[in-house]
């Protein structure tokens, strides 16, 4: 799967929450479906969005790059350490909860 292609199309046909409020409010109002968490998230952040995820029952999918590459794929100047996928949109992101739970 192209990651990078995935998650655009994501942005611009579905809905789709950057950083750590925004994903911290849609897993805590049932909306996210996948969170996806780059691998140089801070501790705290990992452990409250984690903890979050189970409870919820929503796939966490770990971005094996830095959060500076995960904001680059975005196609954002900055840093993106959370991502919360709500809604695909005509994306199949979702297929990350598969290869989450295998």
């Amino acid at each position: 799967m192209d990651l990078r292609f995935q998650l655009k199309r994501a942005m611009e046909t579905g809905d789709v929450k950057l950083g750590f409020r925004e994903s911290e409010k849609s897993l805590l109002n049932g909306r996210s479906k996948l969170i996806i968490l780059a691998e140089n998230a801070p501790e705290d952040i990992k452990n409250r969005v984690t903890y979050l995820a189970k409870i919820s029952k929503v796939p966490v999918y770990y971005f094996k790059g830095m959060s500076i590459q995960l904001g680059e794929l975005l196609g954002r100047p900055h840093m993106v350490a959370v991502i919360s996928i709500d809604d695909p949109g005509d994306s199949s992101i979702l297929e990350l909860a598969k290869e989450v739970a295998t």
